[in-house]
């Protein structure tokens, strides 16, 4: 049940934008030095690959919101920068996932702590009290959009 008023909702909506714009430039400080490498949506499907694990071409085609078509010419130019592995299913090879490969994994973890580092400096400006405020109402919104909690996917991938 939404108790909010317009008004209330207005504010929370606009701070949100503001904290968007914040992170929107963080990530792209933090793709800069791979920018070469790979575009926002090879990367963002790195990113689904990394969270959610290996996945079959249709499924990963709508959550990084491309079409399956897109998906596959992405997935062929990832499959030849080595940063990503076709892997056929024991039961039926017609089957095929996707998955990280650990040059794919490691680039991964470099952006991710690159971002890291920077949104730390940012923290560091902010009380530590207001912080766990943040924590909670954070997790709540990545909870509510459908975002996998980042603690399960980036530690223990054993590729």
């Amino acid at each position: 049940m939404n108790t909010l008023t317009s008004e209330s909702t207005d504010s929370v909506i606009d701070a949100v934008l503001s904290a968007s714009r914040v992170l929107v430039a963080v990530a792209a400080r933090s793709l800069s030095d791979i920018a070469e490498e790979v575009t926002l949506t090879q990367y963002r499907t790195l990113v689904v690959l990394a969270s959610r694990g290996p996945q079959n071409l249709v499924g990963l085609a709508e959550v990084v919101g491309v079409t399956p078509a897109t998906a596959t010419r992405m997935c062929d130019r990832l499959v030849k920068k080595k940063l990503i592995v076709r892997q056929s299913e024991q039961d039926d090879r017609r089957q095929v996932r996707l998955a990280l490969t650990k040059k794919g994994l490691k680039l991964v973890g470099t952006v991710t702590d690159r971002r890291r580092r920077e949104i730390e400096a940012i923290l560091s400006a902010i009380d530590p009290e207001e912080q766990t405020v943040l924590v909670q109402a954070l997790s709540q919104f990545a909870t509510a959009a459908g975002e996998v909690p980042e603690q399960d996917w980036s530690t223990g991938w054993d590729l």
